[in-house]
């Protein structure tokens, strides 16, 4: 319930933002030929000031890449702390969740292979799913560990998801996490290799 009125609560707040920003849009002498349009500030206002927790308006640039029909990517590790996202690097961006797709969350995504103009990436977790390896198999869920890394503050070991790749935007990444090392990202790249041999 606190979850919906959450929801509920923030698209309110953004729909409220949004008809400022368009009011005074109108009545500034400035804005005159982009009527209709909205400071460039204002979406990214919006979504830095989310909740972790945020609706579908933020899934633009985020989809499932189905390696079924695709095959696996060229994977390469060319990290470059040049502020964009490269293989090899963990980032931040919005992960749908798998039950409900308008759904999701800001998580830890290790970067993989570009497709096209976009990212291929891999959703991390810092928690341990060798105790439930089990039960997340059942679900046809199937994580690799990667240990420790810079891409979380309070040193825990981290898991990277293999049965699920995600296709992302790169304007959708929120902020430059790390660079993993390249063992074990070679080490991730074996894993999908025999996960979906």
């Amino acid at each position: 319930m606190a979850s919906l009125l959450n929801r509920i609560l923030t698209l309110l707040g953004r729909a409220a933002s949004g008809a400022v920003s368009e009011a005074l849009t109108q009545k500034s002498p400035s804005s005159s030929g982009t009527s209709g349009s909205t400071p460039s500030g204002s979406t990214e206002t919006a979504q830095s000031h989310g909740s972790k927790l945020s609706a579908a308006p933020s899934s633009r640039g985020v989809s499932v890449y189905d390696v079924t029909a695709l095959g696996l990517p060229d994977f390469s590790y060319s990290p470059d702390p040049d502020g964009d996202a490269d293989p090899g690097e963990v980032v931040w961006t919005w992960v749908p969740f798998e039950e409900d797709p308008s759904q999701g969350k800001d998580r830890p995504v290790l970067v993989l292979a570009r497709h096209d103009n976009r990212l291929v990436v891999a959703q991390m977790t810092s928690k341990d799913h060798d105790r439930d390896a089990a039960q997340e198999a059942r679900w046809g869920r199937f994580w690799h560990d990667v240990g420790t890394g810079d891409w979380d503050r309070h040193g825990r070991p981290s898991e990277v998801r293999l049965d699920r790749l995600l296709l992302v935007e790169p304007a959708s990444v929120r902020r430059e996490g790390a660079t993993m090392n390249r063992e074990v990202f070679d080490g991730v790249v074996a894993a999908l290799r025999h996960h979906h041999s």
